[in-house]
């Protein structure tokens, strides 16, 4: 599960932060992720839970916004939507789709006090 993981590096990220501008609490962390980003949201959130006891993030509310995947069919040259990293395009068909977005996870905002 490393789902885990990205909770520890969300952690590092948040205090760092905390550390730059003074925060005392975290009250809201606000994801984004994509939906070929590999991550399991319902694993995210209890990994997160986890992660954040005894933090500056205790008890902080989760927020995830799952992004579509976009990728650029050379064959037919138009920006699509995938579900899957090796699909065909869904307008013709073709192969050799190049990912354009929906693979990363961002922290995009921080509520804090």
């Amino acid at each position: 599960m490393h789902e885990i993981s990205l909770c520890q590096n969300m952690l590092r990220v948040i205090e760092e932060q905390a550390s730059a501008h003074g925060y005392r609490k975290v009250v809201v962390v606000s994801l984004e992720v994509g939906a070929l980003a590999g991550v399991e949201v319902e694993a995210l959130r209890f990994g997160f839970d986890v992660v954040m006891k005894d933090s500056i993030a205790e008890g902080a509310r989760l927020d995830v916004t799952v992004r579509p995947a976009l990728a650029w069919c050379d064959a037919c040259s138009r920006q699509v939507e995938v579900a899957q990293r090796w699909q065909p395009c869904p307008l013709c068909g073709g192969h050799g789709l190049q990912i354009e977005e929906g693979e990363a996870l961002l922290i995009k905002e921080l509520e804090v006090e």
